[in-house]
């Protein structure tokens, strides 16, 4: 099974990432891309830090590894920044997914538009349902999964998206793979075993509340 372990080492070209400075790329890209309608030239680790919660030191180690793009004293040249963080994570190219389980949160998923903004473009609908086969969402029809196999060729899809219950989760798991997939995306409660090669990111929205309540519980109150 592909793990995501948080201090793992990634490869963006020969720069190996941990996730946890993965994902703190991508903090830092949403943050930058805010600026679309008003944009600055320059900014500071300061200013990323401050903004988001994370120590100076931390930023800068963060971008030292995308290459010389700072300057001490006058900053990053957030154009510059942008393309860099990009393509550290891949996302300088379009990545097309598969949508499994069509039910109320595969729709909501294809009505958010900040996927394509991002490079990712869902491509094809599956399902097992007879009364959902070949309804149309969004531009989609919906297929049987039967053709999951000649709609990751057709599509020359890369990722998988699982929104099933978690009984039918694996299999699901087990046919995408099958199909050509590289990576899932996993929205059902339960956890999936992959072979090598394939990586996984698993979505546990009740997990999350479950870590916000531990949170709130033991964090001291201001009365």
């Amino acid at each position: 099974m592909s793990k995501l372990d948080p201090e793992r080492s990634l490869t963006a070209g020969a720069l190996p990432l941990s996730l946890a400075s993965a994902r703190r790329l991508s903090l830092y890209l949403r943050y930058l891309e805010g600026f679309r309608r008003e944009p600055i030239q320059k900014i500071s680790s300061g200013q990323l830090g401050e903004a988001l919660g994370i120590s100076d030191a931390q930023v800068r180690k963060d971008l030292a590894g995308l290459g010389n793009l700072g300057q001490p004293g006058i900053g990053y040249a957030t154009s510059e920044l942008v393309a860099a963080i990009r393509k550290a994570l891949g996302i300088d190219r379009e990545w097309r997914a598969i949508v499994v389980g069509i039910g109320n949160l595969a729709r909501a998923l294809l009505r958010y538009r900040g996927f394509r903004q991002q490079g990712f473009q869902i491509v094809a609908l599956c399902d097992n349902d007879p009364t959902k086969i070949g309804e149309t969402i969004d531009g989609l029809k919906v297929h049987s999964l039967a053709e999951l196999p000649a709609l990751v060729r057709g599509t020359e899809s890369e990722l998988g998206i699982v929104s099933v219950p978690s009984e039918a989760a694996q299999d699901v798991a087990d046919q995408l793979v099958a199909a050509g997939i590289r990576g899932i995306l996993n929205f059902a409660p339960t956890v999936l075993k992959l072979p090598p090669g394939v990586s996984l990111v698993a979505v546990d929205l009740t997990v999350q509340l479950e870590q916000l309540a531990f949170l709130v519980q033991w964090s001291p109150s201001e009365k």
